[in-house]
């Protein structure tokens, strides 16, 4: 029997030949993985939806015009519905999952509030929707090659341009993307 090996607190960075739409050029984060499953948040998809919009929809006012504006992203084809920040520094939300020593990943609404308010964490990413993948078929897909998969770095999620994330998590693997081939082999 094989040891269980937890990607947890890593990016999965979808290889060139991944077909799958939702995870084209993808980088997810990990935020909870053992024997039943994994769970993670597209990183680098932003919606053409604003925080702002979000607020409206939760009767949520008051919030800074520049928080307002910031981007949304589509944190995978789960549950499109519910929302869901990662942020730094943890903190004490009513709905968190820690998953690394500073990053957790909250989904109740005392957060939003608070980022509407600019009293929240002071590095947050909102996406609407997770991935998901049950037991067994993450490994699956990382033995059949359409991930790479890496230690998450906050800077990539919090401070790297979002055209920019895939590029700069695949570069802190010692990988360029753009000289990977789309063709999937086996040696």
């Amino acid at each position: 029997m094989t040891e269980f090996t937890s990607l947890t607190n890593h990016f999965l960075i979808a290889m060139p030949a991944l077909a799958d739409p939702n995870f084209h050029h993808s980088v997810t984060y990990i935020c909870e993985h053992n024997p039943s499953g994994a769970m993670g948040i597209v990183i680098n998809r932003p919606l053409d939806l604003k925080f702002g919009e979000v607020l409206e929809q939760m009767n949520i006012e008051g919030a800074d015009p520049d928080i307002s504006q910031q981007a949304v992203f589509l944190g995978g084809p789960v549950h499109t519905d519910r929302g869901f920040v990662i942020h730094k520094p943890i903190g004490k939300w009513e709905s968190t999952l820690k998953i690394a020593s500073r990053i957790g990943l909250t989904t109740s609404r005392d957060i939003v509030a608070a980022v509407a308010a600019g009293k929240g964490p002071k590095h947050a990413l909102i996406a609407l929707g997770y991935a998901g993948w049950g037991a067994g078929q993450l490994e699956k897909e990382m033995a059949e090659n359409a991930w790479l998969s890496g230690p998450a770095d906050a800077k990539v999620m919090f401070d790297t341009p979002v055209d920019k994330r895939s590029e700069v998590a695949a570069a802190s693997l010692g990988i360029d993307l753009s000289r990977m081939s789309n063709d999937v082999g086996h040696a």
